[in-house]
């Protein structure tokens, strides 16, 4: 049983177990304590606009000051007193399974926000199905990190209003812009926001750049290879073109990235609703996907991989004999966990490892893999943990030293094609014709 922090808790009379059981009890008594803020904050605009609207105060004043007052009460800016208004108001009013949440102690108020600000584009009806479908049942987020959260709310709201979603990407484009804001220690923020495909290439490219650096024995870290490399390629004066002739040499063409999408084939080519998922980004609306294919294969860009799944929405996995993840296997799996497994650890994979490790007998296949962080890869050796995974390696069970177990469950993947009498839109004859020489020209499975 969690044990309830209190005043003057002696924490030397208290066991490894009780520590972390007092940790999460103190974690959902937070929750809890937010829950009822937000609750006061709701209640106190009420109360205010009631008075304002007694005093004969104009309509469009009433509630005047409230931020303000939320904002002292609460010790900070007035500016995030306005947030905590705003957010309190709708998680009253529109989010009724959140604010339940946390209530219940699992949901925190920055989580509550993510859920807010990614069903904002929502109408009421629709941003209260999103709430109901995530929020209502604990088991559904448990393990989720931040972003995969946010990846799950937005993905919803792209299959609820497709074409407002679809509108909005093409025009969020021409807001395409670099910006500098200075950083701590003399450093700054150099941030570029770019339309997806060119901001997941650049940084792949700087990616692969770092890690061929780090494999030939640069003994900078991997993100400082990434920031010199940057540095270099946008101040370095370029080169003169070579004149073509007789004696020049040839010209080395570049080298493309490549851009990972992972896309049902009913949304590709049956004009449906489901977002896609780019690797290293998230979920992206169906349209801007099929942009992306088309464009691709107009500019001979495409390589199809087609991943098949069993009836429960699980990939059909691959087996090595090798001790290490094949690159196909190893592309697998990422495509598979889309983040690290271990629980609420949003960051990019790094290392694909075994969840029963090769030398007690584990083998190497898709279901004994996970995509893991660096950093959790390397904690995961510590005595003490260990781990299991379900036989389609969706789910892996994480036990700790003090034997609480956590679970991480793989994103669900994109729905295959709809039966013929349920499909209601076009079919993209287009795409559906350039795809098919693509796939007339694929290789077979070995």
């Amino acid at each position: 049983m969690a044990l309830a922090p209190v005043p003057g808790l002696d924490l030397a009379d208290l066991s490894e177990v009780e520590l972390v059981e007092a940790l999460r009890a103190a974690e959902e008594e937070k929750c809890r304590l937010e829950a009822l803020q937000v609750e006061l904050t709701a209640r106190l605009d009420d109360v205010v606009r009631r008075r304002h609207e007694a005093a004969g105060v104009r309509a469009e004043k009433q509630g005047a000051g409230v931020a303000s007052q939320v904002a002292l009460a609460r010790r900070e800016s007035p500016n995030r007193g306005a947030r905590h208004l705003g957010l309190a108001k709708i998680l009253v009013k529109e989010l009724p399974h959140t604010l339940a949440a946390m209530r219940a102690g699992w949901c925190s108020e920055w989580r509550a926000t993510l859920v807010a600000r990614e069903t904002a584009c929502l109408s009421l009806e629709d941003r209260r199905r999103v709430d109901a479908e995530l929020m209502a049942d604990p088991a559904t987020t448990e393990g989720w990190g931040d972003r995969r959260l946010v990846a799950a709310a937005r993905a919803r709201a792209y299959e609820l209003d497709p074409h407002a979603a679809l509108k909005r990407s093409r025009k969020a484009e021409g807001e395409r812009h670099v910006s500098l804001r200075p950083a701590p220690d003399t450093m700054t923020w150099l941030t570029a926001l770019l339309p997806v495909a060119q901001g997941v290439s650049v940084y792949a490219a700087l990616s692969r750049s770092a890690d061929q650096a780090r494999a030939a024995g640069d003994e900078r870290s991997r993100g400082q290879v990434m920031a010199d490399a940057l540095v270099t390629s946008l101040t370095t004066p370029a080169e003169p073109a070579p004149v073509p002739g007789p004696a020049a040499g040839p010209v080395a063409a570049p080298v493309p990235v490549a851009v990972n999408l992972t896309v049902s084939d009913a949304t590709l080519l049956d004009g449906g609703h489901a977002p896609g998922w780019i690797a290293g980004y998230g979920p992206v609306p169906a349209g801007i996907a099929r942009d992306l294919v088309a464009t691709a294969i107009e500019e001979a860009h495409a390589t199809l991989r087609r991943l098949y799944t069993t009836s429960a929405g699980s990939l059909v996995a691959m087996d090595s004999r090798s001790r290490t993840f094949p690159a196909a296997l190893a592309l697998f799996i990422d495509l598979r966990d889309q983040s690290c497994r271990t629980p609420w650890c949003d960051a990019p994979i790094r290392h694909r490892d075994h969840v029963v490790p090769d030398a007690a007998g584990g083998p190497t296949s898709g279901g004994n893999g996970q995509g893991l962080c660096e950093a959790c890869n390397q904690a995961k050796e510590a005595p003490g943990f260990t781990a299991r995974a379900s036989d389609d390696g969706r789910t892996v069970v994480t036990t700790t030293p003090t034997g609480h177990q956590v679970r991480s469950r793989a994103p669900a993947l994109p729905p295959g094609d709809p039966p013929a009498e349920q499909r209601s839109q076009p079919q993209v004859d287009v795409l559906r014709t350039r795809l098919q020489l693509v796939l007339d020209g694929y290789p077979p499975a070995a």
